[in-house]
């Protein structure tokens, strides 16, 4: 495939996910959920802004993660992909897909140089193209954040740990 079409493909996986996006509604913690954590964070270079749930079990597996928010198609996009990434993750996994994510971010838009990191973003390598601009970067990781945050608010992170 060209490199045009790839971001086109990109671009497409991220207008999908803005327009229909996953986990959007704030509600009550599933049955399964022993902690549940909220974070409401906001970009002030842009006003983009996102509320974050994350549902946890007994054994530290994320079991939903809700979402609302308003903001440009990157940061709605992000969390969209974002849930369908952590749902049912552990949090050594959710540790792994966020470090991945903002080394794509990091990554300029090069993207990254390993196929294993590529597999386990699945449609978050969409957003490779977005770290070519500094301002779109924090858009992209403004879920990401809020899910750090909520993630300690449950209390299955410590604040040293985040």
């Amino acid at each position: 495939m060209s490199t045009g079409s790839m971001e086109q493909l990109y671009q497409q996986v991220i207008l999908d996910h803005a327009k229909y996006p996953h986990g959007r509604g704030l509600g009550d913690a599933v049955e399964a959920a022993a902690r549940t954590g909220e974070s409401h964070q906001v970009n002030p270079t842009c006003g983009d802004e996102v509320t974050l749930q994350v549902d946890l079990d007994d054994t530290g597996v994320v079991r939903d993660v809700r979402w609302e928010g308003q903001g440009c198609s990157i940061s709605q996009a992000s969390v969209s992909v974002l849930h369908d990434l952590v749902v049912d993750q552990d949090l050594t996994g959710v540790d792994e897909l966020a470090a991945t994510f903002r080394a794509l971010m990091q990554s300029k838009g090069a993207g990254l140089d390993d196929e294993h990191a590529e597999d386990l973003l699945g449609d978050a390598t969409a957003f490779t193209g977005v770290g070519r601009f500094s301002a779109r970067v924090k858009c992209a990781l403004l879920g990401w954040t809020a899910l750090s945050d909520a993630l300690i608010t449950s209390g299955a992170r410590a604040r040293e740990d985040a």
